[in-house]
């Protein structure tokens, strides 16, 4: 990785001299600075936005790979487009940062996902240029159809309505969805389909090896459609682009482009290792070995779901398009044959799932928290309705850091806890979490384990597996006056809060959220006037009113109090920035016990 760093210095250092009586880059504070250069500046342009792209973004951290392979895309689209009243929708929108780069944000990128920065993802209330927010694939088809739409009703069919999508966003049914009505409503909706052949891992399937077998001999899927294709072209060709664009834009009615990009363009290191480079951590420059030497919760599922796998051969794997990211990568590598990547289809992972398990085996499906919102139909009627045994590893539970709103893990427990035949779990380290997954596979029902985003809290876990009794929960320490129910990692938050305190309150750990220790809140009820419950999730419908309302049921007067994530979306930003803002950080964890004891 270092000497990448130096070809990179000497690249830009080569640039520089060559180009030393030009600086378009400085130039461009708007896209209506961008359209008073020659066509002929623009692939200099884009020398620049890609050398300051890179320079930024491996001190800021960010989205790095994904952008690299769009910035001659996204300079020929502001450069002929004016998205002033044109509209423009950026599917996932993770490659992003070259179109924030163009309308105004370029100074901000040093600081995006930051607290208080701007975000890593397009934002209706950041600019005027964002017109959608995404995080979440395969929505943009729909939001812009729903745009072009409104565009004819108000007879305004001049303008252009653009949705950037993905060859992984095109996995997800939403897309297919969209497709299905675009050619009966004759918009003027333009859909740019930005090929890599990879989402974050490489895109497998039917979808992708038709995208790159599209010639001009055999209809494609969009012409199948009804709609106008054109392409494969050169995503790198500027001046093409440009030349196609304005082609287009005299053209109305729907019309399909198909750009052929490369994720990590300009980069070697990300374009030999384009999931390693998906994004970046801050300064990757002056400690580029620093994420690696990470115990992370998703190395502890890896090696666990392994020796189960080993152990259980009905034990079978399904992620939607997060190999990498879960961990199951290595569990696909060893067992080829038992774990799958089905793509961006959190829906078709779920019941697929569900079919399994009729058949006599037990699937862990790995999904993060805020994906899973997106298969929660299929969660409720597929599986718990006829109470098959699929395990749903819920990665990426609570707050997940500088993704922000659209990846915070913020109401798995609030929307799961209501589902009938559904055990809920919440492990407080990496040794339960362990733990909860070899009790998964013994219970055969629906088992969802939640469990938080990187580092994680010990130095190492066991080597056996121990089974958990369901619904049981864990006195953790012995106090007076004050009682503090936690679940999930929240627990550890309360252990340090106590440990520096001199007051001592009662800690009780509740691995279930569902279902809860009845008898042990019982007797807390019986012993303590004062309850704080503590939890890294949603207050509304989570963890902590489960608990109260137990609790006023069986007549208990005394005080409750919940800490967690309030009623609202939390901010992008720093992990533990984010914990003060929502109010349970470690040390007003603190405060909080001496409140109660004062009271």
């Amino acid at each position: 990785m270092q000497n990448d760093f130096l070809k990179l210095y000497l690249q830009k250092l080569k640039f520089v001299v060559h180009n030393i009586s030009v600086k378009f880059l400085d130039k461009i504070n708007s896209p209506s600075d961008l359209k008073k250069l020659y066509v002929n500046d623009l692939r200099f342009l884009c020398e620049e936005i890609r050398l300051y792209f890179i320079d930024t973004i491996l001190e800021s951290g960010g989205h790095f790979a994904g952008n690299l392979g769009v910035v001659e895309l996204t300079v020929a689209l502001h450069y002929v487009f004016d998205f002033e009243k044109d509209r423009i929708v950026w599917d996932v929108g993770h490659q992003s940062y070259i179109h924030k780069l163009l309308t105004g944000r370029k100074q901000h990128l040093k600081n995006i996902r930051e607290f208080n920065g701007i975000s890593g993802f397009p934002k209706i209330d950041e600019s005027v240029f964002d017109h959608f927010g995404t995080g979440h694939s395969s929505t943009s088809i729909s939001a812009t159809l729903g745009m072009a739409v409104a565009a004819s009703l108000k007879n305004e069919l001049e303008r252009k309505m653009i949705a950037v999508v993905g060859d992984g966003a095109l996995t997800g049914g939403m897309s297919f969805e969209a497709l299905n009505n675009i050619n009966s409503s004759n918009t003027n909706i333009l859909l740019v389909i930005n090929d890599n052949h990879i989402g974050i891992d490489p895109n497998i399937g039917a979808i992708d090896k038709h995208l790159q077998e599209i010639s001009s001999q055999i209809p494609n899927i969009f012409e199948n459609f009804g709609l106008p294709y054109q392409g494969p072209v050169d995503g790198h060709n500027v001046e093409e682009l440009v030349e196609l664009f304005i082609a287009i834009k005299k053209q109305i009615g729907p019309q399909v482009v198909h750009v052929k990009t490369i994720k990590g363009k300009g980069f070697t290191a990300a374009e030999n290792e384009q999931t390693l480079w998906h994004s970046t951590s801050r300064y990757v420059k002056i400690k580029p070995h620093d994420i690696a030497v990470q115990h992370k919760w998703q190395d502890v599922f890896a090696e666990s779901l392994i020796e189960l796998a080993q152990e259980f051969p009905e034990l079978l794997g399904i992620t939607p398009a997060m190999p990498s990211g879960s961990g199951m990568i290595l569990a696909m590598q060893k067992f080829p044959h038992r774990f799958f990547d089905v793509g961006i289809a959190e829906q078709h992972a779920i019941t697929f799932a569900a079919g399994l398990a009729t058949e006599g085996f037990v699937p862990f499906v790995n999904i993060y928290s805020t994906f899973l919102q997106r298969g929660y139909d299929q969660l409720i009627h597929d599986v718990a309705l006829q109470n098959l045994p699929v395990v749903i590893c819920i990665d990426r539970a609570g707050l997940v850091g500088e993704d922000g709103p659209t990846h915070h893990g913020s109401f798995d427990i609030s929307f799961l806890r209501c589902i009938p035949n559904l055990i809920l779990s919440a492990p407080k380290d990496e040794q339960e979490f362990k733990d909860l997954m070899y009790t998964a596979i013994h219970t055969k029902k629906p088992f969802c384990i939640r469990y938080p985003k990187g580092k994680g809290l010990l130095n190492s876990v066991h080597p056996s597996f121990e089974k958990k009794n369901i619904g049981k929960a864990e006195v953790m320490q012995q106090g007076s006056k004050v009682a503090i129910i936690a679940t999930g990692i929240a627990t550890s938050f309360a252990e340090k809060a106590i440990s520096f305190n001199s007051n001592l309150p009662a800690l009780f750990h509740f691995p279930f959220v569902k279902p809860l220790d009845f008898a042990l809140l019982a007797a807390v009820a019986q012993e303590f006037e004062t309850i704080l419950t503590i939890e890294d999730g949603s207050i509304a419908g989570g963890f902590g009113e489960g608990v109260a309302d137990y609790l006023i049921q069986i007549g208990f007067k005394g005080n409750i109090k919940h800490l967690g994530i309030p009623d609202k979306f939390i901010t992008h930003g720093d992990n533990e920035k984010l914990y003060e803002l929502c109010g349970y950080s470690i040390h007003q964890i603190g405060d909080e016990i001496n409140q109660l004891f004062e009271s």
